[in-house]
C-alpha cells in the first residue's frame, strides 16, 4: 500500500467515510473527525508511518484533508 491508500484507509476507519473521490473534503468541518477522531487519526499516522506528530504543533488548517493529511506526512517522512 502507498501513502495515500493507507491515509484514506485511516481516515474511512476512523469516520466510515470513503474521501478517495473527494481529497480536498474537509474531515472537520464535515464533522466526522472531532477531538478524539483528531488523536486517534494522530496517532495511526504514527503507528504506520513511523512519524512524529506532537499534538502541540498539530494546526487544523495543515490536517483538514485527505490531501493535506498525505502532504503532511510525506513532508514528515
Amino acid at each position: 500500500m502507498n501513502v495515500n491508500e493507507i491515509v484514506l484507509d485511516i481516515l474511512n476507519g476512523i469516520t466510515g467515510t470513503d474521501f478517495s473521490k473527494d481529497m480536498d473534503a474537509d474531515i472537520f468541518m464535515s464533522g466526522l473527525v472531532d477531538s478524539m477522531a483528531t488523536v486517534e487519526l494522530l496517532l495511526e499516522l504514527q503507528d504506520k508511518f513511523g512519524i512524529d506528530v506532537p499534538i502541540s504543533e498539530f494546526n487544523r488548517e495543515d490536517w483538514k484533508s485527505a490531501n493535506k493529511i498525505i502532504q503532511k506526512v510525506e513532508s514528515l517522512q
